[in-house]
Formats: structure tokens, C-alpha cells, sequence
């Protein structure tokens, strides 16, 4: 057989091309639609628009084909022509719902145009098959056809629904233009296609048979059917679009809907067009601005600034800008309006946008003075102290954190000074919190009556201690003059509740950059001098220096090892015996608690037992020389005595703590020791408050524990006490013992002591002996007992077993 590739009919060729250039324009065209159309109408014009373009590609095809001229009739298989049309339909709708979302991406976009070109291909090779005669492709060729399907899909698409979105300028043209290209690929494809066919000349396909269209004529027909039944499509189309018409009426009627909501806002809203310039504002943005809405349309917004003058207007261009880029933007702003009115608004700026471009722009001004008043308010109560007036610790230290960050980057200096006021604890106790209150601000005055002219800011942190701010503060001089104006003006006397109270004031003071330069190191280290000027008598002011750090840090790592000491056993009792002035014989004992470090080793008790109650240790540390203390004297007793009692000193905490008898009963129970070998040495200071003293004396001594007065002498208690405690002992302080050689005072104020405790019917013993001398001055003053390094320094428990309890056991000394 032989094999031909026919020839064209040059018109019907155009005509084909005209029929795809049609169908381009007319996707072009409802593309916009698809576009606009409401999420429940999409589905709807989508359909309508891929048959429109499945059938004008079909119509092409089959006009294409038409023009082909081969020497024997062509038969076609009307099935196969039915099918080749519903898959050019059917491409059609599958790439027009990936191509008419809003946000078209280069990905969807490559996925619909290979949905189109499969429908075009598939229609064209399908039509193609409908021919009942043997073709022989070239694989090249048709290669290139489906490449040129895939292109002039993607391009379609893109014109139809990226570029004209982006351009609406001259869109009747550009939709002309548009089609002309489409027509051209769509047609170039079909007739590329074409060109890869060779037809087998078979005399025996020149005759018909039935279902199949026999000649071109009939073929022809067909084709003028499917123009008409797009026309038809078309037609319907324009029926379609009237319906929408009166559906874009009713959504007019909203739309005044909406606008008498617009224009019942309580916010302001003012309209702008591409220009700035106003085209609208509802009635709420005429009352904040101050004028009248036909004073204001069309005026530029650069006049409408200078008509209601904002505070953030010299910020308007940077945020137009940010709003132009697509940015909502929202800031606050005080604003003075036409009227003169001073008002707080939250303003809102954000662009207008209809379809893919922006129209112009929206101001919201929502009016918030009275929040403002009320925030300002609130933000008072957050920063002020209530009582004084002055800012409060969370102020100023945000103060100082600003001001450490504006002049740490220059050379300035600047000073913080801490101050505290010394007994202040004293008058509020004793005249209430309402005087206490009213001191407190006498204060404040006087601090700032100091401070006048200098610049430098007050702040209260909390109770009676306060904070100074003193700003280009580099010269010591000057910050000394001013702490000691201070300390001056707060020495007065106050006036509170028909007489005059006295105090003074301790002050630390840290300077930038000398001191530090964050503002916690700097507060931190202005207490630290503060603490210091304190623990050296208080009223006066201190520069901080670093080794008052190193103390403070050594401070510290003493607290974290003696919270351990007790779990780690690291504490240990001595003893100091208490012996008779007159033959030295062994009658008491003293424990005394050490502190055995693992690398500092012994620790004085001075240095740990204000440690301990600082940090609230003190109760457990008591209770473990009570129950050793007990322990211990038990053991010495079951090994053959002497029967002698150990004297244990209770602190404050223990003396004041719930149930106290209980608690030292079940000690005395654990450890075996009978109640009149313990002595309990108190100090006068716990002596205060007489009612509940007496009480808790009373029951421990109906335990039958025996009570001594530790230190008696140096306290400022009355000493109406004697009469009304259960004391058993009394103790001369060491400090009076020290000069009892030189001192006629101290002789004369401990020969009272022993004549007072001998008319009381008191024992009475000394500590502190140190000399024969002073041995020998209370011999004379009949002092029977006594406590000293003359006879024994305080010692570990097995020492003073082996020196002074076995002598007495093996009958060496006698008792």
C-alpha cells in the first residue's frame, strides 16, 4: 500500500484558525467572571467556560480536519468524534478549576496546563482514531505536538488568569491580542499533530458503511452543528450573566445595608484614595476630627494632618509606606482636632483592595482617652508608693536600668545611694502603724528638702528604706556633702504623738562606672555599704569598696556549707567546767557548740551563730546541743559521776517557741538525764515581755530543770524580774570581771551583784576569770563559784572526761 499525507484548503485552514481565535477570546473573557464569581457560582462558570473552550477547540479540529484533502473518502466514527469532544471538554474543566483559585502558583499553574493539553491531545489523536484508515505517526513529530499543547496550555492559562489580572488597563485589546496567540498555538498544535499522520492509501475504505459519516459534506454539518451549539452556550452564557446582574443589585442593597451600619460606628472611619486624598468618613470620625464631612472630602491628607495635629505625624510617611507594601499598620497618637479638644486615639491604617489591586486606603480612629485615663491610673497605682507619693521600687528601678543604658554609652558618672532608717522598727512598734505611716512621710520631705537643687531623683523601695538616683555624680566630694545633708536633715527631731523622737540614717552609695555598670550590681552594692555603715554604728554614709563583696561572698559560701554542717556532723560541743572558788573543785559544766570545718577549720561561735539565726538555723542548732548536751552528761553519769549539771544556753527562737516544757521533757526522757542536771541559761534580753516569760519559766521550772540568768548586768530590763521569775543563778558578765583589778566601778558592781544574790537567796557565779588576781578579788567577795581559761578553756568532751571527771571518780580530788 502507499502512504500519503495529503494536502489543505488554505480557507478552511483560516477558518479553523478564526474558530480558535474565537473560542480564546471567549475563555479570556469568562475567565474574568470565574474570577469575580462567589465560591457557590464557580462551579457554574466553570462548567459553562470548558465547554465554550472544550468545544471551540473541538470545532477547530474538526474544521482542521476538514481542510485535509486526501485522495479517497474518509469515513469517521461518530463515537469516537463524541468522545474526542467530551475529552476536550473534560481537560478544559479540569485545568480551569486548579487555574481559577485567587492565589495561582507557578506549581498549579504547570499541573493545569498538563490537564489542558491531556484534553487537547487526547481529543485531537482521539479524533484522529475516528478516521476508519490506517495512519502511521512519527513519534518525533508528535512528540513536538504534545510539547506545543503543553506550552500553548500553560501560556493560555497564564494569560488568562495571571497576566490580565495584573494589567486592566486596555483589557478589550489585550483579550484580542490574547486570543490571536492562543489561536495560534492551539491551531499550531493541531496542525503539527497533523503533519506526523501518513495516511495508507486502501481502495476498499472508499466504500461506507452504517454509524459511520461518509463524506466531508456530512462532516461539515457536524461541524456547523457544534459552532452553533456554542453560539448556543454563548447565548445561554449572557442569560447567566443577566442573572448575576440581579444578584449584583441585591448585593447593592447590603452593601446600603452595611453602609448604615458604617455610619453607626463608634469608631471613626475616613476613606482615601490612590492620592491620599479624602473621599469619605462617617459620622463617628466627623465628631473625633472636630469638622464637618464636606469640609473634608477631597482635601489631601498632608492638610487634614495640619487640621487635627498629631504627635505621630512626623512617623506618617514611614508608615504609609509600610501600608502600601501591604502591612496593616496600628499605632497610638494624641491628637488635637479642629475644636481645640486634646483626645487619645488608636489609629488603624491598612489599604483597600478590590480584585488584585489596591483602590486606596482606610484610617480607623478609635477614640481611647478615658482608657488612657484609666490606664494612667492603674499605671500609678503600679508605680507609685501610696503612702508617700514617690516612686516605688518597680519605678525606679526601670529608671535606673534606662539610665545606666543611656549613660553607659558616654562618659557621664552617675551614683545610687541606699538608704535606711535606723530604729525606725522601735517607733512603729511602740506608737502604731498610723504614726509609723506619718513618720515615714516627715521622712520622704526631709530627704527631698536635701536633695533640692541637685537633681537627683528619691524613690521608696519598700518599709523605711529608700532609694536615690543622683545623676553626673563622678566627684566623691559632692556625693559625701550630699549623703551628709541627709543624714542631717533626717537627724531631727520628729514630733509624733506630743513628743519628740529621734533617729538616724544609714546610707550606701555606689557610683557608675567605678562600682559597676549594670543596675543590679550597682543596688546590690550600694546595700552592701549600706549594711556595713550599719553593722559599725549606724548614722552615717558608706562608698562601696570590693572587698565588702569578697565579704559577701564569703558570707555566703559559710551559709551554704553550715546548712550542711548538721547533716554532716560537723558540729561538736566543748565543755568548760565550772569549778568552787575555794578548793577549784569540778561542780558544772558548760557546753559550748563548735563548728569543725572541713577546710577552714574551727569555727568560733561568734563568727556562726549569728550565721544561724540570720538565717533561721538557730532553733536546729539549739536542739542538738540540748539533746547532746543531755546525752552526753547521762553517759558521764552512768560511768560513775560525778553527778554534776551541764548549763546550755537557749536562744530567743527556743525560748519563745510553742510548747518549750514538752519539748525539753521529751529530750530529758530520751537521754535519761534527770531534770535538776540541766541548767538553762537565758539572757535578760528574752525578759521584755513579763507576762509570757513568766509563764514559760513557770513551767520549765516545774520540770524541775533549773533556770540561770546568763550576762546579768548588761541588759535594760527592770530588775523587778528578780522577784517575779523562777531564776535559780545568776551570771556576772565577763565584761565586768575584765578590769575588776584596776577598776573600782567594776569591784563595787560586782560586790553588788553577789550581796544582791545572797539577800535573793540566788546562787551567783563569775565567768571570764582569767588571772589568779582576779580570783583572789572574789574570794574576798565571797564568789563561789566561778567559770574560766585560769582554770580550763572550753574543751572536747573526752578531754575534760580524762581531766577533770576521772580524778573526782578515783577519789583524787574530793567533791
Amino acid at each position: 500500500m502507499m502512504h500519503t499525507h495529503g494536502s489543505y484548503d488554505l480557507s478552511l485552514v483560516l477558518l479553523s484558525y478564526l474558530i480558535a481565535v474565537l473560542a480564546s477570546y471567549t475563555t479570556l473573557d469568562l475567565a474574568g467572571r470565574i474570577g469575580k464569581a462567589r465560591s457557590g457560582n464557580r462551579t457554574l462558570w466553570i462548567g459553562f467556560s470548558s465547554a465554550i473552550m472544550g468545544m471551540g477547540i473541538w470545532s477547530m479540529h474538526f474544521v482542521g480536519m476538514l481542510a485535509l484533502r486526501l485522495p479517497m473518502v474518509v469515513k469517521y466514527d461518530g463515537t469516537l468524534v463524541f468522545i474526542s469532544a467530551a475529552a476536550a471538554i473534560a481537560g478544559c474543566f479540569a485545568a480551569l478549576q486548579l487555574a481559577a483559585k485567587p492565589q495561582l502558583g507557578y506549581r498549579r499553574l504547570l499541573l493545569a496546563g498538563v490537564f489542558l493539553a491531556a484534553g487537547i491531545c487526547a481529543m485531537h489523536y482521539i479524533g484522529m482514531d475516528a478516521m476508519k484508515m490506517q495512519i502511521i505517526y512519527s513519534p518525533l513529530i508528535v512528540t513536538l505536538s504534545v510539547v506545543i499543547a503543553l506550552l500553548a496550555s500553560v501560556a493560555a492559562l497564564w494569560l488568562a488568569f495571571v497576566y490580565h489580572r495584573q494589567r486592566q488597563r486596555y483589557a478589550v485589546r489585550k483579550k484580542l491580542a490574547s486570543g490571536l496567540i492562543m489561536g495560534a498555538a492551539v491551531a499550531g498544535m493541531h496542525y503539527t499533530g497533523m503533519s506526523a499522520a501518513a495516511f495508507e492509501m486502501d481502495h476498499s475504505a472508499m466504500h461506507g458503511s452504517m454509524g459511520m459519516f461518509s463524506n466531508q459534506r456530512v462532516m461539515a454539518y457536524g461541524v456547523v452543528v457544534g459552532t452553533l451549539l456554542t453560539l448556543g452556550l454563548s447565548l445561554a452564557g449572557i442569560v447567566i450573566a443577566k442573572r448575576f446582574a440581579a444578584k449584583q443589585r441585591r448585593i447593592e442593597e447590603s452593601q446600603n445595608w452595611y453602609k448604615a451600619i458604617y455610619d453607626s460606628m463608634t469608631d471613626g472611619i475616613i476613606t482615601l484614595d490612590l492620592e491620599l486624598k479624602i473621599t469619605g468618613l462617617n459620622p463617628s470620625a466627623e465628631r473625633i476630627v472636630g469638622a464637618a464631612q464636606s469640609a473634608l472630602i477631597g482635601m489631601p491628607l498632608q492638610e487634614f494632618l495640619r487640621l487635627a495635629v498629631s504627635e505621630r505625624s512626623r512617623d506618617l510617611e514611614q508608615i504609609l509606606a509600610l501600608v502600601h507594601e501591604g502591612k496593616h499598620q496600628q499605632y497610638e497618637s494624641t491628637v488635637v482636632n479642629a475644636k481645640g479638644e486634646r483626645l487619645s486615639l488608636r489609629v488603624s491604617i491598612a489599604t483597600v483592595r478590590s480584585g488584585d489591586g489596591a483602590v486606596g486606603m482606610y484610617m480607623k480612629l478609635r477614640d481611647i482617652t478615658e482608657d488612657k485615663s484609666k490606664e494612667e491610673h492603674i499605671r500609678k497605682m503600679a508605680y507609685e508608693d501610696d503612702l508617700t507619693g514617690l516612686p516605688n521600687r518597680r519605678m525606679w528601678q526601670e529608671r535606673l536600668a534606662a539610665i545606666a543604658s543611656e549613660l553607659g554609652k558616654s562618659d557621664s558618672c552617675f551614683a545610687v545611694m541606699v538608704l535606711d532608717i535606723d530604729r525606725f522598727k522601735l517607733i512603729n512598734d511602740s506608737l502604731g502603724h498610723q504614726y509609723g505611716d506619718q513618720f515615714l512621710k516627715d521622712v520622704s520631705e526631709r530627704i527631698l528638702q536635701a536633695l533640692e537643687g541637685s537633681g537627683a531623683e528619691l524613690a521608696r523601695l519598700g518599709g523605711d528604706e529608700f532609694a536615690i538616683l543622683v545623676m553626673n555624680a563622678c566627684s566623691r566630694e559632692e556625693l559625701s556633702a550630699l549623703a551628709e545633708e541627709i543624714v542631717h536633715q533626717i537627724q531631727r527631731p520628729y514630733p509624733l504623738h506630743h513628743q519628740d523622737y529621734y533617729v538616724t540614717a544609714s546610707i550606701g552609695i555606689a557610683v557608675c562606672p567605678e562600682h559597676g555598670e549594670e543596675p543590679d550590681q550597682l543596688l546590690r552594692h550600694a546595700d552592701l555599704a549600706m549594711y556595713e555603715i550599719k553593722k559599725q554604728g549606724k548614722n552615717g554614709f558608706r562608698f562601696y569598696q570590693p572587698e565588702l563583696n569578697d565579704k559577701l561572698n564569703e558570707k555566703l559560701e559559710l551559709e551554704r556549707d553550715f546548712r550542711q554542717a548538721l547533716p554532716r556532723n560537723e558540729l561538736e560541743l566543748f565543755y568548760q567546767p565550772q569549778v568552787r572558788s575555794s578548793d577549784g573543785v569540778m561542780i558544772g559544766v558548760e557546753a559550748l557548740v563548735r563548728w569543725n570545718h572541713p577546710r577552714k577549720g574551727m569555727i568560733s561561735p561568734g563568727v556562726f551563730i549569728p550565721l544561724a539565726e540570720e538565717i533561721a538555723l538557730v532553733g536546729p542548732l539549739g536542739d542538738w546541743v540540748l539533746r547532746e548536751a543531755c546525752r552526753q552528761m547521762r553517759e558521764w553519769h552512768l560511768a560513775g559521776g560525778p553527778l554534776v549539771p551541764v548549763s546550755v544556753n537557749l536562744s530567743s527562737q527556743q525560748f519563745y517557741q510553742s510548747n518549750l516544757d514538752e519539748h525539753i521533757a521529751n529530750i530529758l526522757s530520751e537521754s535519761g538525764l534527770e531534770p535538776q542536771y540541766l541548767d538553762l541559761e537565758i539572757t535578760e534580753s528574752m525578759m521584755m515581755d513579763v507576762e509570757v516569760s513568766t509563764a514559760i519559766l513557770n513551767r520549765l521550772s516545774a520540770l524541775g530543770v533549773r533556770i540561770s540568768l546568763d550576762d546579768f548586768g548588761t541588759g535594760y530590763s527592770s530588775l523587778s524580774y528578780l522577784k517575779h521569775f523562777p531564776i535559780h543563778k545568776l551570771k556576772i558578765d565577763r565584761s565586768f570581771i575584765r578590769d575588776i583589778t584596776v577598776s573600782e566601778s567594776d569591784r563595787a558592781i560586782v560586790a553588788t551583784i553577789i550581796s544582791m544574790a545572797e539577800h535573793l537567796k540566788l546562787d551567783i557565779i563569775a565567768e571570764g576569770i582569767e588571772t589568779k588576781e582576779q580570783l583572789d578579788i572574789l574570794r574576798e567577795q565571797s564568789c563561789r563559784e566561778i567559770q574560766g581559761y585560769y582554770f580550763s578553756k572550753p574543751i572536747p568532751a573526752g578531754e575534760i572526761e580524762r581531766t577533770f571527771f576521772e580524778p573526782l571518780r578515783e577519789g583524787k580530788l574530793r567533791a
